[in-house]
């Protein structure tokens, strides 16, 4: 990492791609409308090495604390000095405070999950509407996914994880979706990368035809508004909600995070 203009900003993000995110557009507004001069930015890490993440602390040393999207969100585990609760539960990280000494001096790295309260919040109308007992099936079994099926727990709503390849319990397959788990486990989340900009065109090889008005969908992705994913869902009757009220939310609790004594 050689960005020294970068060198006073207070927040930002990595991962990759990131040509994709609005969460640099969504904390510059934030700010803005506060009367806030902080700052916010995004650090696209082509791998996620120790030479890349120190060599951003190091060079930023106004950073109080960085957001973690894919790939990296269990990645990046191994370089933190401890997790929050909530990060230990579900083992992926989108969230990493910088805690420094009077000198500046970086003396921890602490990983958190804002994604469960984000995600929690934003589905909780769908949730509270499912029938007594009804399920959800998360579609992914990567970092997102693991912070869904946590919010979900809370939420009371039991989940089950689908993936192109059955990778261990509670895991399904595809294939293993027919009406009648469609019945039991009405509410569907994407928890994948599909659909995501620029690749609009691609989603899950979900059994579409087979969900009606009993549905309800939740994409994490938010660009574009409607994904391919809701646009199929929303034609068989489903109702359809994208991610961004997730990345706001998840956002406000991130900065929540960084500047509260944890």
């Amino acid at each position: 990492m050689t960005h020294p203009e970068l060198s006073t900003t207070d927040y930002g993000l990595i991962g990759r791609p990131l040509g994709h995110s609005q969460s640099k557009a969504f904390f510059t507004r934030l700010f803005a409308e506060r009367g806030s001069s902080e700052s916010y930015d995004n650090f696209e890490l082509p791998a996620l090495t120790p030479e890349a993440l120190y060599g951003l602390v190091l060079l930023n040393p106004k950073l109080k604390g960085f957001n973690v999207t894919a790939p990296y969100k269990e990645e990046i585990i191994q370089y933190l000095d401890r997790l929050t609760p909530e990060a230990e539960r579900v083992g992926a990280v989108n969230t990493v405070k910088i805690v420094r000494d009077n000198t500046g001096r970086v003396t921890a790295l602490i990983g958190h999950n804002t994604d469960v309260e984000g995600f929690r919040e934003s589905v909780r109308p769908m949730a509270e509407s499912l029938p007594a007992g009804a399920g959800a099936l998360v579609l992914g079994t990567g970092g997102a996914s693991k912070a869904v099926v946590e919010a979900l727990s809370q939420l009371g709503v039991p989940s089950l994880k689908v993936s192109r390849a059955k990778s261990g319990e509670g895991v399904i397959g595809y294939g293993d979706i027919d009406a009648a788990m469609l019945a039991s486990h009405p509410l569907v989340v994407n928890a994948t990368p599909l659909g995501t900009a620029p690749a609009i065109d691609t989603c899950p090889p979900f059994p579409y035809e087979l969900l009606g008005p009993a549905n309800s969908c939740h994409d994490l992705v938010y660009n574009p508004a409607e994904t391919e994913f809701m646009r199929r869902a929303s034609a068989a009757g489903a109702t359809v909600k994208n991610g961004l009220d997730m990345l706001h939310r998840q956002a406000l609790a991130s900065l929540n995070f960084w500047n509260n004594n944890q």
